[in-house]
C-alpha cells in the first residue's frame, strides 16, 4: 500500500468536508432574516458572542505562545508546531461554528414563520452541521498532514495536547458565561419578577442567548474535537509500538474517521427527507443513518488495511456503546425520572433538589457499565490497541453527533428571538418543540461526550503506559497510592473552582438585573429598553477571569507528580482522575438536565403549571443544575483527557 498517496486522499477528503461546511454556512446566510426587531436581536447576540470569543482567544493566545516555546525547548520545533496546529484547528472550529449558530437562529425563527416546523428544523440542523462537519474535517486535515510528513507519535502527540488545552479553556470559560447569565436571568426574571422566560423586559435574556452559543456550540465543539483528536492520536501511538505493519496500524484510525466524515455528511443531508416527521425522530434517524453507513464502510476499511478482522468488533463495540450511553442519558433526562422530580416540586425546593440528586447518582450506573463492557470487548478483540480503536469507533460519526448537538442552541435562540420579537403563540409553539428536542440532543451529546472521554482517556493512558514502559501499576508502592489519591481529588478541585466561579459571576448578574428593574423607569411595564450590553459585559469579564486557574492546574499538577514521584505514580494519578472524573461528570450532567426538563414539564401545565409555587421550586432546582450540567460536568471530560495527554507528551522526560 502506498501510504503517502493514501494520506493525501484522506487529507483531500478533509478539505472537501471543510469546504462543504463553509458552503452550507454561506447558504444559511442567504436565507431571509425576518423583521427589523428580529434582526436587531440577532445582531446583539452575534456581536456579544464574537466579542467574548475574541477576548477569550486573546487570553488563550498568550498561553499558547508560552507553551509553544517550552515544547520547543524540551523536545523539538516539530512538536511545538504540532501543538500550535492542534490549538489553531480547535479555535478555528469554534470560530466557524459560533459564526454559523449565531447567524442561523434568526433564520430558523423566520423559517418557522414562513414554512412551519419542517423548514425550521432543516434550517437549525443546517446551521448546526457547519460546526459538526468543521470539527470532523479539521481533525482529519491536521492529523493527516502531520502523519504524511513525520509519522512520529512523539510529534503527533503535540497536536492532541494543543486541542486539549484549548478545549478546557473554551469549555470552562463558555460554561461559566452561559450559566452565570442563565442563573441570573432565571432567578430575578422568573422567580422574583414572575415574568416569562426570554421576556424582552429581562436585561439578562440576551446574555443568556449569547451563553447558549459560546457554551454549547464553541465549548462543546472544542470538547468533542479534543476527544476526536485524542482517540486518533492514542491509536497511532499504540500502533507505532507494533513490530510489524506499524504504518498500517497508524493510518487505520485516520481512515476510519474519514469514512465517519463521509457517513456524517450523508446523515446531515438526510434531513431533507426526514424533516416531515417529528424533530426528535428526524434527528435520531439522521444519526442512525450515519451510524449504519459507517458500520458498513469500516468493515471494508479494516479488512483491506489489516489482516485482523477482530479489530472491526472493537470499533463496533465503541460505536454501539456511544449510542447506548446516549439512550441511557435520554432516559434519565427525558423519561420517567423527570416526572418524579417534577412531582416532588409540590413539596417545595428542598425535595426538588434531593430528588434531582438521587436521579443524578442513579443515572451513572448504566452508562458506566456500558463503558466497562465496551472496554472488555475491545480489549478481548484487540488488546490495548482495541481499546483505543473503540474510542475512534465511538467518535467516528462526530460530524452528525456535533451537528445535532449544535442544533440545540440554535433552536433555543430561535425561540428567544420569537418571544422577544412578538412573533406570536403559534411560532413559539414550533420553536418550543424544536427547543425541547434540542434539550434532548444536548443531554445525549453530553452523555456521548463523557463516554467518549472515558474511552479516549483510557486509550491515551494505554499509550502513556506503552511510552514509559509500564507493564503494571503497583498499588503496594506508597508513591503510586499517593498519586492515585491526588488524581482522584483533581475532579473535585476543578468542580469546586468552576461552581464557585459561576456563583460569583451569577451574583453580579443578579445584582445588575435587580438594579435595572429598580432604576430604569417603565422597564417592567414594557415601556423602556433594558441595558443588555452591560449584562453581557459582566458575564464576559467574569468568565474570562475565572477560567485561568482550572486550566493551569490541569497542566501543572500531572507534570509535577511525574517529575517528583515518577512514571508509576503518575500512572496511579491518571487512574484515580479517570475513575472519579467519569462518575462525577455523568452525575452532574444528567442531574442538571433532569432538573431542567422537570421544570419544563411543569411549565407545560403539570403539577401546578407556570407561576405556581411548584414552578418556583422547579426553577430553583434548574438553577442548581445549570452549572452542574453546563460548566462543572462537561469540564470533567476535558480534565481527564487533558491531564492524560499532557502526561503522554511529557512522558519522555520521565524515562
Amino acid at each position: 500500500m502506498n501510504f503517502s498517496n493514501f494520506t493525501i486522499l484522506i487529507v483531500f477528503i478533509g478539505f472537501i468536508g471543510l469546504a462543504l461546511a463553509l458552503t452550507i454556512y454561506f447558504l444559511v446566510k442567504k436565507a431571509p432574516t425576518g423583521t427589523d426587531k428580529m434582526n436587531y436581536l440577532s445582531e446583539i447576540i452575534h456581536a456579544g458572542s464574537m466579542v467574548f470569543l475574541r477576548r477569550e482567544y486573546s487570553i488563550i493566545l498568550v498561553y499558547i505562545v508560552v507553551l509553544f516555546f517550552i515544547l520547543w525547548k524540551l523536545f523539538s520545533i516539530y512538536t511545538s508546531l504540532s501543538f500550535l496546529t492542534g490549538a489553531v484547528c480547535s479555535m478555528l472550529a469554534g470560530f466557524i461554528g459560533l459564526k454559523a449558530s449565531t447567524r442561523s437562529a434568526v433564520r430558523t425563527t423566520q423559517a418557522a414563520i414562513s414554512g412551519g416546523m419542517p423548514e425550521a428544523l432543516e434550517m437549525a440542523l443546517k446551521g448546526g452541521s457547519v460546526m459538526g462537519l468543521s470539527v470532523a474535517s479539521l481533525g482529519i486535515i491536521g492529523l493527516g498532514i502531520f502523519f504524511f510528513f513525520f509519522k512520529d507519535p512523539k510529534i503527533i502527540n503535540g497536536f492532541a495536547m494543543g486541542a486539549s488545552s484549548i478545549a478546557l479553556f473554551a469549555r470552562v470559560g463558555g460554561g461559566i458565561f452561559t450559566k452565570s447569565a442563565d442563573v441570573g436571568a432565571d432567578l430575578v426574571g422568573k422567580v422574583e419578577a414572575r415574568i416569562p422566560e426570554d421576556d424582552p423586559r429581562n436585561p439578562g435574556v440576551i446574555a443568556d442567548n449569547v451563553g447558549d452559543n459560546v457554551g454549547d456550540t464553541a465549548g462543546m465543539g472544542a470538547d468533542l474535537f479534543e476527544s476526536y483528536v485524542g482517540s486518533i492520536v492514542a491509536t497511532m501511538a499504540i500502533g507505532a509500538t507494533f513490530i510489524k505493519s506499524t504504518l498500517e496500524f497508524m493510518i487505520l484510525p485516520l481512515l476510519l474517521v474519514t469514512i465517519g466524515l463521509l457517513s456524517s455528511t450523508m446523515g446531515v443531508f438526510s434531513i431533507y427527507f426526514l424533516k416531515r416527521v417529528r424533530p426528535q425522530s428526524a434527528l435520531r434517524n439522521a444519526t442512525y443513518i450515519s451510524g449504519v453507513l459507517f458500520i458498513i464502510g469500516s468493515y471494508f476499511a479494516i479488512n483491506s488495511v489489516t489482516d485482523n478482522i477482530k479489530l472491526y468488533w472493537a470499533v463496533l463495540a465503541g460505536l454501539i456503546a456511544g449510542v447506548l450511553i446516549g439512550l441511557e442519558s435520554e432516559f434519565f433526562t427525558s423519561g420517567p425520572p423527570i416526572k418524579s422530580i417534577a412531582k416532588s416540586a409540590l413539596s417545595g425546593k428542598a425535595t426538588v433538589i434531593i430528588t434531582g440528586f438521587a436521579v443524578g447518582f442513579e443515572s451513572t450506573v448504566f452508562p458506566l457499565l456500558t463503558i466497562v463492557l465496551a472496554v472488555f470487548l475491545a480489549y478481548k478483540f484487540g488488546g490495548l490497541y482495541g481499546i483505543s480503536l473503540s474510542a475512534v469507533g465511538m467518535l467516528s460519526i462526530i460530524g452528525i453527533v456535533m451537528s445535532t448537538d449544535s442544533y440545540g442552541p440554535i433552536a433555543d435562540n430561535a425561540g428567544g428571538i420569537a418571544e422577544m420579537s412578538g412573533a406570536g403563540e403559534e411560532i413559539r409553539k414550533i420553536t418550543d418543540e424544536l427547543d425541547a428536542t434540542g434539550n434532548t440532543t444536548a443531554a445525549i451529546g453530553k452523555g456521548f461526550a463523557i463516554g467518549s472521554a472515558a474511552l479516549t482517556a483510557l486509550a491515551l493512558f494505554s499509550a502513556y503506559q506503552k511510552t514509559v514502559g509500564l507493564s503494571s501499576i503497583n498499588l503496594t508502592e506508597v508513591d503510586t497510592v499517593m498519586g492515585l489519591l491526588i488524581g482522584a481529588l483533581m475532579p473535585f478541585i476543578i468542580t469546586a473552582l468552576t461552581m464557585k466561579s459561576v456563583g460569583k459571576t451569577a451574583n453580579k448578574m443578579v445584582q445588575e438585573i435587580r438594579r435595572q428593574f429598580r432604576e430604569i423607569k417603565g422597564l417592567l411595564d414594557g415601556k423602556a429598553e433594558p441595558d443588555y450590553k452591560t449584562c453581557i459585559d459582566i458575564v464576559t469579564k467574569g468568565a474570562l477571569l475565572e477560567m485561568a486557574l482550572p486550566g493551569s492546574i490541569a497542566i501543572i499538577v500531572p507534570i509535577t507528580i511525574g517529575l517528583l514521584l515518577g512514571p508509576q505514580a503518575l500512572g496511579g494519578f491518571l487512574a484515580g482522575a479517570i475513575s472519579t472524573g467519569v462518575l462525577l461528570g455523568l452525575f452532574m450532567v444528567n442531574a442538571g438536565a433532569a432538573w431542567d426538563n422537570a421544570k419544563k414539564l411543569i411549565e407545560k401545565g403539570m403539577y401546578g403549571g407556570k407561576g405556581s409555587e411548584s414552578h418556583a421550586a422547579a426553577v430553583v432546582g434548574d438553577t442548581v443544575g445549570d452549572p452542574l450540567k453546563d460548566t462543572a460536568g462537561p469540564s470533567m471530560n476535558i480534565l481527564i483527557k487533558l491531564m492524560t495527554v499532557v502526561s503522554l507528551v511529557f512522558a519522555p522526560l520521565l524515562l
